[in-house]
């Protein structure tokens, strides 16, 4: 009996272990299939690390009970190498340096969700937009790519662009918002202690609801970049869609009600995201400048939209971090969704997050320079 009992456990393992691997070899190919066709396999990307974690599990048993059956995730692990190598980073990292390099450009990307505040008031309780304020005071960086920037022309809410601009000393910057009529505006916003000699801005097409697509072109000494910030269209998740997902996970009664309530808003955004995605790197392609770029991707390394948008840039986060480097404080402990990555034209220096639950996004940190001592062509 004992032994029939080992047998069908043996057997049992060994099935579930081909059934993980199966859905694993799916996610990473997630970045290989169109999202709007096939938004399944996009969907397995965001379980990635999941599925990675299953196959090393099964991976450390198999070596410890049945050596031999250890090469089905052994081989997985070799299937995935790429997506692995993308959503890990292995470099310890130093201690961040906050003296920069002499030639070193430091570059902040954050998500900073309109501040929490956009009304004026004197509750001394809550001075959440302060402490955002200051804590992008201390990085002392050169440009800064802000997502979800709140700004009103109306005194009685508070006016962001001006205080950056004096009381943070960023004389420079480009905001996506046009006057037209309201006083209360959201979007990209790109600062600058260098001066910016041209900017520009792309909408995309509707139904999509992200910001905008926007690039400075910055004067540092005698070379010129080209710094892209965006926002990319989001699941749009309400405190109700949360309350899902708690109930999901806890398999409360309704969970398949609330199940295909969370996978409509998941396959909306995926498909969202591509239209834009496309929009993204065909005009990083035409770039006449070294490039830069900053986002809030709304989506995982192991995606259509990352691998599409970085095609051969540098990941700041790959080169320096370490870790999985979550910057989404909800949901998942694996989310990592916002980027700053440079073309082959820069060599990161240093790279850190910041991990302050002011937003609901982490701030990043980057110390880039510029390779060579050639003149970028321009102006």
């Amino acid at each position: 009996m004992a032994s029939k009992f080992r047998i069908f456990t043996k057997r049992f393992l060994l099935l579930f272990n081909w059934g993980v691997v199966f859905f694993f070899v799916m996610a990473c190919l997630a970045p290989y299939f169109n999202p709007q066709t096939v938004w399944f396999i996009s969907f397995l990307g965001i379980l990635f690390p999941f599925l990675l974690l299953g196959i090393l599990a099964f991976l450390t048993w198999w070596l410890f009970v049945k050596r031999r059956y250890a090469w089905i995730s052994a081989a997985a692990l070799l299937l995935g190498f790429k997506s692995i190598t993308v959503f890990l980073a292995f470099h310890f990292p130093p201690s961040f340096h906050s003296e920069k390099k002499l030639q070193a450009i430091r570059i902040v990307n954050w998500n900073v969700a309109r501040f929490l505040e956009m009304k004026r008031n004197n509750n001394k309780g809550s001075q959440t937009r302060l402490k955002m304020m200051e804590l992008l005071k201390q990085q002392n960086a050169d440009i800064l790519c802000l997502q979800e920037f709140f700004h009103s022309y109306d005194s009685a809410w508070y006016q962001n662009l001006d205080y950056v601009r004096e009381k943070l000393n960023y004389p420079y910057y480009f905001y996506s918002h046009d006057i037209d009529g309201d006083k209360n505006f959201m979007g990209n916003a790109i600062f600058s202690r260098y001066p910016i000699i041209d900017s520009g801005i792309i909408r995309y097409p509707r139904p999509t609801l992200p910001e905008a697509l926007i690039h400075a072109d910055i004067r540092v000494k005698n070379r010129i970049i080209r710094v892209y910030n965006t926002h990319l269209q989001s699941v749009q998740l309400g405190k109700s869609d949360y309350e899902k997902i708690e109930h999901i996970k806890e398999g409360d009664e309704g969970m398949i009600t609330n199940s295909k309530v969370i996978f409509s808003k998941l396959r909306r955004g995926i498909a969202n995201r591509k239209i834009q995605t496309d929009i993204v790197r065909q005009v990083l392609g035409d770039s006449p400048y070294p490039v830069v770029f900053c986002a809030d991707l709304n989506d995982i390394p192991n995606s259509y939209t990352y691998f599409k948008i970085k095609g051969r840039m540098q990941d700041a986060f790959l080169k320096k971090g370490f870790g999985v480097g979550r910057t989404f404080s909800a949901i998942s402990p694996t989310l990592r969704i916002d980027y700053i990555l440079a073309d082959d034209h820069f060599r990161i220096d240093q790279f850190k997050r910041v991990v302050r639950k002011y937003s609901d996004h982490y701030m990043l940190v980057a110390d880039i320079e510029l390779k060579g001592s050639h003149r970028a062509p321009g102006p």
